[in-house]
């Protein structure tokens, strides 16, 4: 399948980048910028006062908001473009994770016209400007950092949308592995899923094989795996800690999507999840939902599973069909092993919601979401049945 890939983020990586953010701005001939991000812990850690001196030391002018929750939600990044435009930042810079680079990208999209971002979201409006946008990340997961899109949610509808644009990507993303020292094991490990959720749907698409594609993303896979063994034990490590933060990127950037086309069905219904029930993070859902969708879709393309588990699981069976089938087990014992869950009873969520679940991620039986087959209300409906 012939492709387009551009991927124009300039990442800055290793340790001590932070501090080069002020220069990079300068650079770019901004003036004042926004500089968003989530609650205490960037404080607590110094890592704000640093932005704040090397911004200073530079003559950048910067307005902060703190605040973005995860799952980021509409409320704010509407107050947010309404300041934005009061103070004409010229700029975003997201200091955080997925979430916090997610509330800068529709900030921006939001604060050079007066179409409200939720437009954008639901596909109603196209963006056609918006402010430039750079991040410090900490906080492997979303891959947002060199990714096109965005995810938002409503509260009012509890819906979660995403938008993708080539105007989401960020101009540069500064990655120091050491920020990420004090993530806990629970919310590294939903990046680790995550990461590998990003990599995954883009690996079972039903296209032909594509040989180097398929390769790199079973090297980030299986590169992911082993450095997520590491920092359940050790945090602190340097190498896997770096390997996580860089597959980040990687997995959610476009490369592992060349030559085939990009359905991200699982997250389509994770979408539904987390946007109903607000306190689900989105990697342990994917962590319950994906071994469901896999246990459901596998017999549509055997051999493509069957590939999945002898390169990324190492399994040794020559028959297709147990090879996928150890292969999916194994996916589901390694998410079980970095402590994620293993079904949606573990929120609290009770059977009785599988059909508002349904609807909301079919649009009222509106909408299919691509996969090997098209998973309309009833298919949704049979794989959350699974996730049980």
């Amino acid at each position: 399948m012939d492709f387009t890939f551009h991927a124009p983020t300039t990442v800055h990586f290793g340790k001590g980048k932070e501090n080069l953010v002020g220069s990079l701005i300068k650079e770019l001939n901004v003036k004042k910028i926004m500089v968003q991000y989530g609650k205490s812990s960037v404080i607590k850690s110094g890592l704000l006062d640093k932005v704040k001196k090397s911004l200073t030391d530079n003559g950048i002018q910067f307005v902060l908001l703190g605040g973005v929750e995860p799952n980021p939600k509409l409320s704010f990044v509407r107050k947010a473009i309404e300041i934005a435009k009061e103070e004409k930042v010229e700029m975003l810079l997201a200091v955080g994770g997925g979430s916090v680079i997610d509330s800068c990208k529709y900030t921006a999209l939001g604060a050079v016209t007066d179409i409200d971002v939720w437009e954008f979201a639901m596909g109603r409006e196209k963006p056609i400007l918006a402010l430039p946008v750079a991040c410090i990340l900490t906080l492997s997961a979303a891959g947002s950092e060199m990714s096109n899109s965005a995810v938002i949610t409503n509260l009012d509808l509890n819906m979660k949308k995403g938008c993708s644009t080539e105007l989401n990507r960020c101009v540069f993303a500064i990655c120091n592995p050491e920020l990420t020292y004090t993530v806990n094991k629970y919310q590294t490990a939903c990046g680790i899923v995550d990461i590998m959720a990003h990599t995954m749907e883009r690996y079972f698409t039903d296209y032909p094989d594509t040989p180097l594609t398929d390769g790199i993303a079973e090297v980030i896979l299986k590169s992911v795996i082993d450095a997520g063994k590491v920092l359940m034990n050790d945090p602190e490590n340097y190498d896997a800690r770096a390997t996580v933060m860089w597959a980040s990127s990687l997995s959610h950037n476009g490369l592992t999507a060349c030559g085939r086309e990009n359905y991200l069905a699982v997250h389509q219904i994770e979408h539904a999840v987390s946007g109903e029930f607000d306190s689900v993070a989105h990697g342990a859902g994917l962590a319950v939902l994906f071994p469901a969708w896999a246990k459901y879709i596998y017999k549509q393309n055997v051999k493509r599973f069957a590939k999945f588990a002898r390169n990324v699981w190492g399994v040794l069976d020559d028959d297709d069909q147990s090879a996928s089938v150890k292969g999916i087990e194994k996916m589901a014992c390694y998410f079980a092993s970095i402590g994620m869950p293993k079904s949606l009873s573990e929120f609290g969520i009770e059977k009785s919601a599988i059909d508002r679940l349904a609807n909301l991620c079919t649009f009222n039986k509106t909408r299919t979401v691509k996969s090997y087959i098209p998973l309309g209300f009833n298919e949704v409906k049979q794989i959350l049945e699974l996730s049980f």
